[in-house]
């Protein structure tokens, strides 16, 4: 019998219903109800598989369009070229590159901030946390690659090696999380963990082989703004403002050196503070003495607007807010829902518009390329992972996680095959300027992501029971 406890958000909402209701709490004329309609909608977006569900969403329209009398309006959209200048300097880009190369920089930071506090703290910080997870990833990703390299050993094609050895993470929890109390708690930190070492497999993979001439001077400029960024944080400056400056130029000068700019987000990331200024005794006395002052400060004829005593402590208050937290958490938090809502659904729109024509889709998905991704996702990801998995139990690598059985590990194996905003943008590097190559990779993604989510939901829905 499982027992059902409030979780901490619940009862803070259940705090927050009560402090509306107490007097001296003000409200807005429209405010109640406003908050009736808004509040529901908060919670949806803050749910973990919102990110999922609206990329999904995202997907069906641009295939939709694609395939549409608008195709052609789609593509001219995505092709439209923007240009950036400032005196003799102009930077000029189409849509679709200023997503892939620019907006995409952002989802890489964030996922930048999760390997790093995964790895300071989270589910990679230990080696008995981390031990399975990251076998799980590197054969997830190495078994993929053989099979995609197998059927594609030669050409052009065979630069898509590494498009089968991303994991989606929106859509593989997004599918756990479907199946409800099927799920224990630990299998969804599991497939964290292995999607947050994926993600870092594939950042390394971008660096080291998806990059074009290096133009060592620019490449060199680069590496003297991430020694800035590192001085900034051994010099103790936790302002996101001057990381953020110098981010913006370290991603410019990547661009032009010739490594993928998006990997000036992970290396932007990387150097964010991790510290936190107060522990929490110290945070805890100093807002005691805070509050005094500010009680003390408290006068019948003012109220917070012209009492300038009080106003004083409540900008201390917030200061000393920001030092209790650290840099890093802070902004992993405020960018996870705009990236999850707004730059990945963006990145899908224009990426994943793929034209299909039914009467010759039956050869498409006989082509190599697309063979070749669809098998890696769909065999290589469940063997690599599965079998990884195997081996490491039994070589007395790592344990299962709290409550899970090796058939849990299977269906996530199956999961890890939903290889779509990864899978993407990596086939986006491989195959710039070979179109064909790149519609079948793409087609070969849509299809693998689809039967993977659908065998991994099968499979998991069809070996467990719902807990009491």
């Amino acid at each position: 019998m499982v027992e059902m406890h409030d979780k901490p958000e619940d009862k803070t909402v259940q705090g927050n219903q009560a402090d509306e209701t107490r007097p001296g709490v003000h409200h807005a004329p429209w405010e109640r109800p406003f908050r009736k309609v808004i509040t529901p909608f908060e919670e949806f977006i803050k749910n973990q598989t919102t990110s999922g569900v609206i990329l999904m969403v995202c997907l069906v329209i641009a295939l939709l369009i694609a395939n549409s009398p608008l195709a052609g309006i789609y593509h001219q959209i995505v092709s439209m070229p923007i240009a950036l200048t400032a005196g003799d300097f102009v930077l000029e880009k189409s849509l679709h590159h200023w997503v892939n190369e620019g907006l995409m920089a952002l989802f890489f930071f964030v996922v930048g901030l999760e390997i790093k506090r995964a790895i300071l703290v989270g589910e990679l910080s230990s080696f008995r946390k981390a031990a399975l997870p990251i076998v799980a990833a590197l054969g997830g990703m190495i078994v993929p690659a053989l099979l995609y390299y197998w059927m594609n050993p030669e050409g052009s094609a065979a630069r898509g090696w590494g498009i089968p050895m991303a994991t989606d993470i929106a859509f593989a929890i997004g599918v756990l999380v479907l199946l409800g109390s099927r799920i224990p708690r630990s299998l969804v930190m599991f497939l964290v963990a292995l999607a947050i070492a994926d993600d870092l497999g594939a950042v390394l993979i971008i660096a080291l082989f998806y990059t074009e001439q290096i133009a060592l001077g620019y490449l060199a400029s680069a590496l003297a703004l991430l020694v800035v960024l590192i001085v900034f944080n051994l010099g103790g400056i936790r302002h996101p403002v001057p990381y953020f400056i110098i981010a913006l130029l370290l991603w410019l000068m990547l661009l032009k050196s010739g490594v993928h700019a998006s990997i000036a987000g992970v290396l932007g990331a990387f150097t964010v503070p991790a510290r936190f200024k107060y522990d929490t005794l110290q945070f805890s006395r100093h807002m005691r003495e805070l509050m005094e002052r500010f009680d003390a400060s408290q006068r019948p004829d003012m109220d917070i607007r012209t009492n300038e005593a009080q106003r004083i402590v409540l900008r201390t208050l917030e200061r000393n807010i920001e030092l209790v937290d650290t840099p890093l958490q802070r902004l992993e938090h405020l960018y996870h829902l705009p990236v999850a809502l707004l730059v990945i659904p963006i990145f899908a729109l224009t990426n994943a518009g793929v034209p299909i024509a039914f009467d010759t889709v039956w050869a498409a998905l006989h082509h190599p390329v697309t063979l070749g991704v669809t098998i890696g996702l769909v065999l290589g990801k469940f063997l690599g992972i599965s079998g990884s998995c195997w081996l490491a139990l039994k070589l007395n690598i790592g344990q299962l996680p709290e409550h899970t059985e090796f058939r849990h590990i299977a269906g996530v194996s199956l999961l890890g095959g939903i290889g779509f905003t990864m899978s993407l943008f990596i086939a986006e590097l491989a195959f710039a300027g070979h179109a064909e190559q790149l519609l079948m990779a793409k087609l070969g993604i849509l299809c693998a992501s689809l039967v993977a989510g659908v065998l991994g939901y099968a499979w998991l829905l069809l070996t467990t029971r719902r807990a009491a």
